[in-house]
């Protein structure tokens, strides 16, 4: 892996009427023609993303969007992709000639509905100023504002020092995915089953970041496949702290695996990194309270072909079917695929999301409390339908306290 993945990135959306001068303020800021421009209304169609450096603050992704003005059938689908891009941005940025209405109410909507800190930058300065009224508002709502001219390429220094300075302060504090769990010098191992699921030559992104992760925190990784496990142990002067596991190999895991010994899965680790680890938790107690035919969302960050025993597919199925004792009605999507109404679903349950950056994720989370539905996460709904949740859950006592108290 030779670069920051996307989901680790600062996601900065940019939102705006058509023909503001969006896709020339991208271009101008990465220095690159990431965006096609023209004097045609509406030429952005899809969200445009360019991840890059932005220093001193470090790796980030900008996404250029279709103006949220766009009209006609295809107009507003391509306002409908606009509106998603906000449950994956973590710094907005509204684009306007100076003109203000509904539109850019409507941004500034959307910021506050998923608690998203904006800045508004006036382009095309050169040719208009925005009334004083509007700027004298946005000074006593402490709302940051610039004046820019992508034809005159000014005020670029002034955009980039307003990104910096209202950049979320707890984009760098995000929880560890693992570094928390354990002390210096203290060893991890880490159980990655190489199967027909496994890519070719490398190991998958859960998996890397976690060594990363653990190398950053000065402990000591051991990596063995699910065979090689028991061997492994023995083969330690000390035992591991904690043994980590791919989800789908948990019972062989938990039964080579000393009791004294603590125990987790990737999955679960991304669960607390990637949005909210308790939330989730609560989510997998509502697997008793299925019944056969309740319909029930399995939904995956990024897509790939299903292969013989999939997770998603085939295995979480059969295994929550078991734990019922009947078939249970499931639906799957992928990617950014995801329904709008979650009232006929009784549980989401959700990968990893390591793909994805956090705010994507406690977005998707979101929508699901707003509907009642209760969301889980891979590793979580197979530890609890084997019985091995309580062990599962011991590296996390937040989490083991809302399964204990339940």
């Amino acid at each position: 892996m030779q670069n920051t993945p996307k989901g680790s990135r600062l996601h900065i959306g940019i939102f705006g009427r058509r023909n503001v001068g969006k896709s020339s303020l991208l271009n101008l800021i990465v220095r690159q023609q990431v965006s096609i421009v023209s004097d045609f209304a509406g030429t952005t169609t899809d969200p445009v993303e360019k991840p890059m450096e932005l220093l001193p603050l470090g790796p980030v992704l900008f996404i250029d969007t279709a103006g949220i003005d766009d009209i006609g059938e295809l107009g507003d689908l391509r306002v409908k992709k606009t509106t998603q891009v906000f449950r994956r941005t973590d710094l907005a940025v509204i684009v306007t000639d100076g003109t203000w209405g509904d539109f850019e109410d409507r941004i500034c909507q959307e910021c506050g509905k998923y608690a998203i800190p904006f800045i508004v930058v006036f382009n095309k300065s050169d040719e208009v100023k925005p009334h004083n009224s509007l700027t004298a508002k946005l000074t006593e709502d402490k709302i940051a504002f610039v004046h820019t001219s992508a034809l005159n390429n000014s005020g670029i220094t002034d955009f980039r020092q307003a990104l910096l300075d209202n950049a979320p302060p707890g984009f760098l504090n995000n929880p560890q995915i693992i570094g928390d769990l354990v002390k210096p010098g203290e060893t991890v191992l880490l159980v990655v089953p190489i199967d027909k699921e496994a890519p070719k030559g490398r190991l998958i992104l859960p998996q890397v970041q976690t060594i990363r992760d653990l190398l950053d925190s000065d402990a000591i990784c051991v990596v063995a496949k699910e065979r090689e496990l028991k061997a492994a142990i023995d083969n330690l002067k000390m035992p591991p702290k904690l043994v980590v596991t791919d989800s789908q190999a948990f019972l062989k895991v938990d039964a080579d695996t000393p009791e004294d010994i603590l125990l987790t899965s990737f999955s679960i680790l991304f669960s607390r990194y990637k949005g909210d680890l308790a939330i989730q938790t609560q989510g997998a107690l509502a697997v008793d309270n299925l019944k056969p035919g309740d319909r029930v969302l399995i939904a995956e960050a990024c897509s790939h072909h299903p292969i013989t025993d999939d997770i998603g597919t085939v295995k979480i199925p059969r295994w929550l079917n078991q734990y019922v004792g009947g078939e249970l009605d499931f639906s799957n999507m992928q990617g950014r695929d995801f329904p709008e109404d979650l009232s006929e679903f009784k549980l989401v349950i959700h990968c990893g999301a390591c793909m994805w950056n956090r705010r994507e994720m406690l977005s998707r989370m979101l929508q699901c409390k707003e509907a009642g539905v209760p969301i889980t996460n891979y590793g979580l709904v197979i530890a609890y339908s084997l019985g091995i949740f309580k062990r599962a859950l011991q590296p996390f006592p937040e989490a083991l306290e809302v399964f204990l108290n339940r």
